[in-house]
């Protein structure tokens, strides 16, 4: 049987990002402990319709740890305290009762806020646009099940590819530096024989977008694999450092023609 608790919300308020936001104190009560966090959310806003209240605005899709929309930091933690989930498989029995949790939205100048906890990530699909991706015109080539892999590269291509751009890495880095994210995208390609084509150019279009879009640089405290839901490692950013460095020095095209 499920136990109930009330809990002290203080949530982050805020029009849009030209507007000035501030911490809401709200009161969220007979929740559930099987519940999960974003279903007490829904429970909270139900209640702010009924009272004629501004429901609080958040993003949400898959509900499943896999579309990376739910971003919230939660009493200072990216996804709240638990590790290796998303925000949206968090529960409610990793609270207690009388207890009270700050909610707030992902703090980066590139993710500029659109609504109290919903930031516009847009900065990511630029990223991902200038360079992450395979080239389509490969003619006659063999089908890709025919070219051997050895375990460990695949593995590592796949571990890279497993990340969800829900963006927790820049929320918890002090310089908001996507260099976990981007070197993941990099990385997916780079291991793989399908992504030779672009590789040079990759590296430099999507680290030159990273730059322009106004992300900092790496700390090298490794908080963002700490906060990482899905385990991105920070081998990837080395890789990418490689990458950008070869490019530079060897590979370098005009990526802007």
């Amino acid at each position: 049987m499920s136990a109930h608790m009330n809990l002290t919300l203080k949530v982050w308020r805020q029009k849009n990002d030209k507007s000035k936001g501030q911490f809401v104190t709200i009161q969220a009560n007979d929740i559930a402990d099987d519940m999960s966090f974003l279903e007490m959310l829904d429970i909270v806003n139900d209640d702010l319709t009924r009272k004629g209240e501004d429901p609080i605005y958040f993003d949400h899709d898959c509900r499943e740890g896999i579309c990376g929309m739910c971003s919230l930091v939660i009493n200072g933690r990216p996804h709240g305290p638990k590790y290796g989930i998303t925000t949206c498989q968090l529960h409610m029995r990793s609270f207690h009762d009388g207890q009270t949790i700050v909610i707030e939205p992902w703090r980066a100048a590139a993710f500029p806020v659109l609504k109290d906890l919903a930031v516009d990530r847009t900065s990511f699909d630029r990223i991902q646009q200038a360079g992450g991706y395979v080239n389509v015109n490969t003619g006659g080539a063999q089908d890709a099940n025919n070219i051997l892999i050895p375990k460990r590269i695949a593995d590592e291509a796949f571990e890279s590819a497993t990340c969800i751009g829900c963006g927790a890495c820049v929320a918890a880095c002090k310089n908001a530096s996507a260099m976990l994210f981007v070197s993941a995208k990099i990385s997916q390609f780079a291991l793989l024989p399908q992504g030779q084509t672009e590789r040079y150019e990759r590296a430099q279009a999507m680290v030159d977008q990273m730059d322009a879009e106004g992300f900092g640089n790496c700390t090298n405290t490794g908080a963002c694999e700490a906060e990482c839901p899905k385990g991105i490692k920070l081998t990837n950013i080395a890789r990418m450092n490689r990458e950008y460095l070869t490019a530079k020095f060897f590979r370098e095209e005009d990526i802007h023609n």
